[in-house]
């Protein structure tokens, strides 16, 4: 006979908060996902509230995977972008984590996950953007790329040509202000 266990229940519950954020998240609904009583589910979560802790905690391990992954990528297209699409479902989950932010556990999730995952590719990323003289500024543009791209991504957007076509902007937006910010600096004879 094949014993119960949580980690069907924290797949499925992962699955649906991704998709659907916490307001998805119904005992009844995922019970019958999973195929295994709802009393299965109180057995091992007690409440939703901790079962959801639950959810946080396998997404930071989550995150620690994509961080070791991201730091064997050589750059970002094509290697991370195939590791972004290869955890799709990580990404839609940090993103519920970014829109319900108001919720103290959702933002401390978002922000560990960020940083965890944001450290693993700062290197590549500074060298995409052509800032490898300058990890500081380098940082602050994936900080604000990383809130700027949770507002854009969804399940069906979140390709690989949108991706490429994401990084290519961004690669543009960068050089021109880099020329732009050299230029000033000529102008002002500080060159």
């Amino acid at each position: 006979m094949k014993t119960d266990s949580k980690e069907p229940w924290i797949l499925c519950g992962y699955n649906t908060f991704a998709k659907q954020g916490a307001k998805g998240l119904k005992i009844e609904v995922l019970a019958k996902e999973v195929n295994i009583n709802k009393s299965s589910f109180y057995h091992h979560f007690v409440d939703l509230d901790i079962f959801v802790g639950f959810l946080l905690d396998y997404h930071l391990e989550q995150a620690k995977l994509i961080a070791l992954k991201e730091i064997l990528c050589k750059n970002v297209v094509p290697d991370l972008l195939n590791l972004l699409l290869e955890f799709k479902i990580d990404l839609l989950f940090n993103r519920q984590l970014r829109i319900n932010r108001t919720e103290k556990q959702f933002k401390a999730c978002f922000e560990k996950s960020n940083k965890i995952v944001g450290e693993a590719i700062l290197e590549i990323w500074a060298e995409m953007l052509g800032l490898d003289d300058n990890s500081n500024l380098a940082k602050i543009v994936l900080n604000l790329t990383i809130e700027n791209f949770y507002l854009q991504i969804t399940e069906e957007t979140l390709t690989y040509e949108w991706l490429e076509s994401y990084m290519t902007e961004l690669k543009k937006m960068t050089t021109e202000f880099n020329k732009n910010a050299t230029k000033k600096l000529s102008l002002n004879g500080n060159v």
